[in-house]
């Protein structure tokens, strides 16, 4: 999953006009490395939520600019994965009922 979510990630930046030529895990998604400003990060995240089924609460936006490119997609992995564990266990608690 993570794999995916990186190759989407690098794919959206690309098609934002983001040189990706370069880029790694370690570069930054704020002014120190990809340098998204604000409202590019925030179509960022619109494009992973509507891709991903996941939400950022209004608070995140910050803490998102000073993510990596590997800690935001390992974020967006797990909170993909969790969505699905727990859709996967209320539909196997709601066919046992």
């Amino acid at each position: 999953m993570r794999a995916e979510v990186r190759a989407f990630v690098v794919e959206q930046l690309a098609d934002m006009n983001y040189d990706v030529e370069g880029l790694d895990d370690d570069t930054t998604l704020g002014p120190a490395g990809v340098d998204l400003e604000s409202l590019a990060l925030a179509d960022l995240s619109v494009r992973v939520e509507d891709r991903y089924g996941v939400t950022f609460a209004d608070d995140e936006s910050e803490q998102l600019a000073l993510m990596t490119v590997g800690e935001f997609t390992t974020m967006v992995a797990n909170r993909v994965t969790q969505a699905t564990a727990a859709t996967t266990g209320t539909a196997a608690t709601s066919d046992k009922a």
